[in-house]
């Protein structure tokens, strides 16, 4: 049981015949990138004052927040399933995005409405549902418009492009608190108008239904790759290959039920990278909290704390690319795995590293890292593992897994800190996610091949 990590070269098409250059990150991937930079200033201007507002303004204690924060991660990952299942039922992946896009969207304006834990945990679960709803219908078009071989590049772009936004947002949302009188109101209404940009770029330069699907087939042989079990076949029902299917298949077969997608569970690879991913999501603590323990330990001011995002953000976009380049090359589980010890480092210098100027900068710099070498791996790892007409319901069982358990741990984390405090609370954590790690490592190396 481990990650697919590399793809076999494509097969040779005989003498005489020559394959041109291809481009390794399909125009899809660019276009959705591009919606997912404005979509990411959007969400990441909220994301930024979320914490200090709720904390700070309005008074909520670390439970509370630790529940909204929770709702915020894990409604999405609920929904994430339908959004998969839907999204290969009705062969429309697009729609089911723009859905979700759209739903997000709409919910922007509401938080200008809300004040208490309830009309705020309504809003962030709707909001929430709306990226449930896009995000396996997103990354499947990025999956099936891309060779296997190079899955981890072309996410890598994605994220690269994402984070773009995800580094622009708190850096919006700073310039408007130094500059607004009522710099809350504000950043959530220039966040509104943003989701709605988004939502425009998606429906007008998006392909719409199959399209682009094929481009991904035809630059590399859906083949196993070195560490890949060639003898484990999909199960019955779920496909009996993750390879091209025939010209006009995607139109005659029948459209997929819950059953088919279920069946992906036998799948051992399939079951295997959901485990983990689940398993290290429950010792991964959310990104505001890594923010509101830095701002504590470094005396960050209030002023200057939607900037700490944005340092995570950088880091993040400057690896991205390479490290999806890399998982191609040396295998996904490696840099998977190696990305959770960099988040266990930063969570060693939050607890026992001297108050120096380099805290700040180091604790970011791993933090971002962690996202580069996790979050565009992970769904990489599927292309040679889930059939092309199940591929949005098998990223969404994987995304569900990892979601849930970030919640769980969320809602764990905020109670342990109004119990006992921040330091026993991330210590616990740091001591989970070691063993939580090192499992991992054993449960997604490949089996040794015999000589």
């Amino acid at each position: 049981m481990y990650l697919t990590d590399r793809s076999a070269p494509p097969a040779d098409t005989g003498p005489g015949r020559r394959r041109g250059p291809r481009p390794r990150v399909a125009p899809v991937v660019l276009v959705l990138g591009t919606v997912s930079l404005i979509t990411d200033v959007s969400s990441e201007m909220v994301t930024a004052v979320l914490p200090l507002y709720l904390v700070t303004t309005l008074g909520f204690s670390p439970l509370a927040f630790g529940t909204l924060d929770g709702v915020y991660n894990g409604v999405g990952a609920l929904v994430q399933l339908t959004g998969g299942h839907l999204a290969d039922r009705v062969r429309d992946h697009k729609l089911l995005a723009g859905l979700g896009y759209g739903l997000s969207a709409l919910c922007k304006p509401l938080l200008l409405l809300a004040g208490s834990v309830g009309t705020l945990g309504t809003v962030l679960a709707l909001e929430r549902t709306g990226k449930g709803l896009r995000t396996a219908p997103r990354d499947a078009l990025i999956s099936l418009s891309t060779p296997v071989a190079h899955q981890g590049r072309a996410f890598g772009v994605h994220r690269a492009m994402d984070t773009t936004g995800a580094m622009l947002g708190p850096l919006a949302a700073f310039l408007i608190l130094s500059a607004a009188a009522d710099g809350y109101d504000a950043v959530f209404g220039v966040s509104a108008c943003v989701a709605v940009l988004g939502v425009l770029v998606l429906v007008l330069f998006v392909p719409g239904r199959g399209a682009g699907t094929r481009a991904g087939t035809d630059g590399a042989e859906r083949t196993s790759g070195p560490g890949e079990a060639s003898g484990t076949s999909a199960p019955q029902g779920a496909g009996a290959t993750a390879g091209p299917s025939a010209p006009g298949a995607g139109a005659a077969r029948p459209p997929v039920r819950v059953r088919e997608a279920l069946a992906l569970l036998r799948l051992p690879r399939l079951r295997a990278l959901a485990g983990c991913a689940a398993l290290l999501g429950l010792t991964t603590v959310s990104d505001a909290f890594v923010h509101l323990l830095l701002q504590r330990r470094a005396g960050v001011g209030e002023e200057w704390f939607t900037l700490l995002p944005l340092g995570t953000a950088v880091v993040f976009l400057l690896l991205a690319v390479p490290m999806g380049a890399l998982a191609d090359r040396i295998g996904r589980h490696r840099v998977f795995v190696a990305g959770h010890l960099g988040l266990l480092t930063a969570y060693a210098l939050l607890l026992w590293a001297p108050d120096t100027g380099l805290l700040v900068p180091l604790v970011l710099a791993l933090h971002g890292a962690f996202y580069a070498a996790t979050d565009g791996v992970l769904p990489a790892a599927l292309a040679g593992i889930v059939p092309e007409h199940l591929r949005a319901s098998g990223l969404a069982i994987v995304g569900t897994s990892q979601a849930l358990a970030r919640f769980c741990c969320s809602l764990g984390f905020g109670a342990a800190w109004t119990m006992w405090g921040d330091g026993p609370a991330l210590a616990g954590s740091a001591i989970g996610l070691l063993c939580c790690a090192a499992v991992t490592g054993l449960v997604l190396r490949p089996a040794r091949r015999p000589r």
